[in-house]
């Protein structure tokens, strides 16, 4: 479940509309590899999906572009379900080779991901959540080609819809399903039993997709457009290049072993852009997530905020771009000045270099952790302005509350919400703006409620280094990080 930026109408989302209104970079790619020679592996980490297995790997088998092998790994270890058997059972139904992993121990998701990532030996390893559906026939082969369409490109995932009862049905009545259904009649255990429930499902599955649209469709599209990738990918169906997820768990295996922040796709998405690296989503691939019923959504949001945080603190590099951009520029010009004449040729050597060059890629960054730290990414200025709205928002609100100025809060949560219901219609399109505009407005108060958590996860984080710095609980290892015992060792 991704975290839009809780204004609509703030810094976010005006550097998303710079990025609409200049437009995608027109350079042609001209990949030196060919996607259609890439060996594809599907790893699905199943963790009390035994409702929703089955719709995975029915939906799975209707894929154009079939990978060449597909492991199931339960890391449920004492919650395990039915969910390897029902899908054994799919498999035999089916006449599919499928092959399975049943821990008795619970190792984490990140240690599972770093374990395919290293055993396997394809090319693209395709990281499937069970609870998760591919609507898109070509859903793998849209992410696999545009993966391979630079070198740059480390991963790519679709857009992401909440799964609803009708798309539940829809799928139990394809032939593969009912293969392995037999004379049964499918009852769906994930359908509400009353008016209430149906009512609470509706309204979690509405705040998602509104946030969902919201941040996919208008803010992912225009950093698309502006930097040529995203900051926060949609971990429930994307695509890696396996041997660069292998050299990033490689890279951080020594410095924070298996725990990578209680939201690993967003620790990795981050770990990708430090090293010059781009996260893509395409808006034609859509996949569809059974998500959790309402009552997780503050459980989801906590874990969501903290990982932004955790994040943030091991990535700053990122979030100084702004500063690191403005330093190395006043720094090259300085440069520059003193020694004109020899800047001016090596510019040209350089210029003619790029127009022979053959190979050609939109957004093109140079690798490597240490021009990180020189000179920042692009995509750095997105995500700061996303930390300063995450935090500036609520305690905006906040401090009007505890001020009493009642009149100007209900202003700004009123045109607030009404900016947040124009956009949530006007992006849904001419068939469901109507809805799209309600389930707008029904959200608007959850997601107020929940914004209050961003305030205390902060002050909770913030107590918790204080605390751990201060006792010794919390130690920097940064004496194993290369980049930075260089700095030492140069000082």
């Amino acid at each position: 479940m991704a975290i839009a930026p809780w204004f609509v109408c703030g810094p976010a989302a005006w550097l998303a509309a710079l990025g609409h209104h200049r437009g995608p970079e027109p350079t042609v790619p001209t990949p030196v590899e060919d996607w259609q020679d890439a060996v594809v592996d599907v790893v699905i980490p199943v963790c009390g999906d035994q409702h929703t297995i089955i719709h995975c790997l029915a939906a799975l088998l209707q894929q154009t572009r079939p990978p060449r092998r597909v492991l199931l790994v339960d890391d449920g270890g004492i919650r395990r379900d039915h969910a390897l058997q029902f899908a054994r059972e799919f498999a035999r139904a089916n006449g599919i080779a499928l092959k399975m992993v049943a821990r008795t121990w619970s190792i984490g998701r990140a240690a599972t991901l770093k374990r395919q990532a290293r055993e396997f030996d394809g090319d693209v390893l395709f990281v499937l959540d069970a609870d998760t559906v591919l609507v898109s026939p070509d859903y793998i082969e849209r992410c696999v080609r545009e993966l391979y369409q630079g070198v740059g490109i480390a991963s790519a995932c679709g857009t992401v819809e909440p799964l609803r009862g009708p798309q539940r049905r829809a799928l139990a009545a394809m032939p593969a399903f009912r293969r392995w259904l037999g004379d049964d009649d499918y009852r769906d255990p994930l359908a509400p039993t009353d008016r209430l429930h149906r009512f609470l499902r509706w309204l979690g599955d509405g705040y998602r997709g509104h946030v969902a649209r919201f941040q996919q469709d208008f803010l992912d599209r225009g950093l698309m457009c502006r930097y040529g990738g995203v900051d926060m990918p949609s971990g429930e169906a994307i695509a890696y290049r396996r041997r660069y997820l292998k050299d990033l768990f490689d890279r951080y295996e020594p410095i924070r072993g298996d725990d990578l922040t209680p939201v690993e796709d967003l620790f990795i998405a981050r770990a990708f852009a430090t090293e010059g690296y781009r996260s893509i989503r395409l808006a034609d691939a859509i996949a569809r997530v059974q998500y959790p019923e309402w009552q997780h959504l503050p459980q989801q949001a906590w874990r969501w905020t903290m990982a932004l945080l955790q994040n943030d603190l091991y990535f700053n590099p990122l979030l100084r771009t702004p500063y690191t951009v403005v330093r190395h520029r006043l720094r090259e010009w300085f440069r520059r000045r003193r020694d004109r004449d020899e800047s001016r040729s090596r510019m040209g050597r350089a210029g003619a270099g790029i127009e022979q060059r053959r190979v050609r890629e939109a957004y093109r960054q140079p690798f490597g952790e240490r021009l990180t730290h020189r000179q920042g990414r692009p995509i750095g200025t997105a995500l700061l302005l996303a930390a300063l709205e995450r935090t500036g928002y609520p305690v905006t609100q906040l401090s009007l509350a505890l001020t009493a100025s009642w009149v100007s809060l209900a202003v700004l949560i009123g045109v607030e919400t009404a900016l947040a219901v124009t956009v949530g219609a006007r992006l849904a399109g001419p068939g469901g703006r109507v809805i799209a505009a309600l389930q707008a407005l029904a959200a608007t108060p959850v997601r107020h409620a929940l914004m209050l958590l961003e305030p205390l996860a902060v002050l909770w984080f913030a107590g918790g280094l204080w605390l751990a710095g201060r006792h010794g609980w919390y130690v920097r290892r940064e004496a194993d990080d290369p980049w930075r015992r260089g700095q030492r060792r140069r000082r």
